[in-house]
């Protein structure tokens, strides 16, 4: 087992019979786990044997501890275990754990939906988002929006909208709508032949930026392609699907908010629903609430998950407008929206989203992320200069680092690309923090509970993680 910050080592109590190696082979004997070739967690990839989580910190079953820089995909919040989270899933389990939301209702739901509703980006001018529909997990909230949006158009007669629009080198879910609408060819290419064609455009991703180009003029020369597009075949659309500022699984690419003002008018102009995926990027990641409203846009579809229960349970939820609700208002049950799923809305789930909204306005969660945004840019400057560093980019609490071979022409390495990412995983387990690089891209997106302790480690970690990157070969 790998072992990292071993302060608990010694009073840790051993919670599988035979010791963790047994715990560990008894796992691998019947545990499918996810997003992983099953082969390297016998080799090169060790699972890590969690016992608990306190804070920013994950604990394993002989008591070393590893800092979640990557708050355990991009959905704890406030930290593990948090006290306020936990006691809110503790009452609600005992009173009500689930019932079934087709034809009920309760009010952990009906009061999450009216604290989203009041949150959701607003738009001078423009109707505002006013109906929440719960799923659960951001791949559900995906398919939810694309069905919705489609079905509203038929409903209103524009039988000839079926086409969804996708960005570039974007990323939406693993489900087989949610898939459709991605462009990483390690999860698409083999369930092509399952997958909806959606028209892709280029992304606005400044990393690709001509010389001298801003990040600005790169995304309005994306927006362009993006009109040409809708001039071509605006009339057969029915939605344009997106990640607002940063493409997270993309490799954290980040664009600036000029591209989601002028998707937002196009999309107004041809009649185009705008379905923003902020399942990872919401919730105070961007330094806002939501990255839409760093443009001062609103979608017609905001898809949330991830950090909306804190990271604590499984939910998505999806906000639309009225007018896309009334476009199913009718007596004919073929035109109502008939998609569901067993545990939508589940209440405890409901309660763990109230408790981390709690959390926002009882520690003012976006006003100290700025200053924790800038305390992170800070730290991650002493790696800027590293001829192993082609590029250093934040955006909010989202910090990445773009690895390559050769910095003028930003090259990324072409020997042993897997080989190299793993290594770094290691040596950041080993430096006591869990860095999961996406390909050549490490990254920081860590809880917002950090504290200089915890930055203190993650330089560390940092270091060690580049220099093992930098080694193999």
């Amino acid at each position: 087992m790998i072992r990292g910050m071993n302060e608990n080592a010694s009073i840790a109590p051993m919670l599988a019979e035979g010791g963790v190696e047994a715990f560990l082979a008894r796992d691998l004997a019947v545990v499918w786990h996810p997003c992983t070739q099953m082969r390297e967690h016998r080799g090169e990839l060790p699972l890590l044997p969690v016992r608990r989580g306190r804070g920013a910190w994950l604990e394993g079953l002989d008591g070393t501890r590893w800092l979640d820089a990557i708050s355990s995909w991009w959905t704890n919040l406030f930290g593990h275990a948090h006290p306020h989270i936990a006691a809110a899933i503790g009452a609600q389990a005992a009173e009500l754990e689930h019932v079934i939301y087709a034809g009920f209702a309760h009010e952990p739901g009906l009061r999450l939906a009216e604290r989203l509703v009041a949150l959701a980006p607003r738009e001078p001018g423009r109707a505002p988002l006013r109906r929440v529909f719960y799923g659960e997990n951001g791949s559900a909230a995906i398919e939810i929006a694309l069905k919705m949006s489609f079905h509203a158009h038929q409903n209103a007669g524009q039988a000839q909208r079926t086409r969804f629009v996708a960005l570039e080198n974007g990323y939406h879910g693993e489900t087989l709508g949610a898939l459709a609408m991605s462009d990483i060819p390690l999860y698409r290419r083999i369930y092509a032949p399952l997958l909806l064609e959606p028209r892709l455009v280029p992304s606005p991703d400044a990393f690709h930026a001509a010389p001298g180009e801003s990040p600005e003029a790169c995304a309005r020369r994306a927006a362009a392609a993006l009109a040409a597009l809708f001039e071509r075949e605006g009339e057969t659309l029915a939605a344009l699907v997106l990640e607002p500022l940063v493409q997270c699984a993309g490799g954290m690419r980040m664009h600036h908010p000029a591209y989601l003002a002028e998707a937002r008018t196009l999309c107004d102009r041809f009649g185009v629903h705008l379905i923003a995926d902020e399942i990872a990027v919401g919730f105070g990641r961007t330094g806002t609430l939501f990255a839409c409203e760093q443009a001062g846009i609103a979608p017609d579809f905001l898809c949330l998950s991830k950090g909306l229960s804190g990271g604590a349970l499984p939910l998505s939820a999806v906000l639309t407008t009225e007018a896309v609700f009334e476009a199913f208002w009718s007596e004919d049950r073929s035109r109502a929206f008939l998609h569901s799923h067993s545990f939508a809305g589940n209440p405890v789930a409901c309660a763990a989203a109230n408790a981390t909204l709690d959390l926002f306005e009882s520690t003012h969660a976006i006003e100290a992320n700025r200053a924790l945004s800038a305390r992170l840019g800070h730290a991650a400057a002493r790696f800027a200069d590293r001829p192993l560093v082609g590029d250093l980019r934040q955006t909010g609490m989202i910090l990445a680092f773009e690895l390559v071979e050769d910095r003028r022409s930003r090259r990324p390495h072409a020997d042993h690309p897997r080989r190299r990412a793993l290594a770094a995983y290691r040596a950041g387990l080993a430096a006591g923090a869990v860095l999961r690089p996406l390909g050549n891209v490490l990254y920081w997106m860590p809880p917002y509970c950090i504290g200089e302790e915890e930055i203190a480690v993650l330089e560390r970690a940092t270091a060690a993680a580049l220099e093992a990157y930098a080694r193999c070969a």
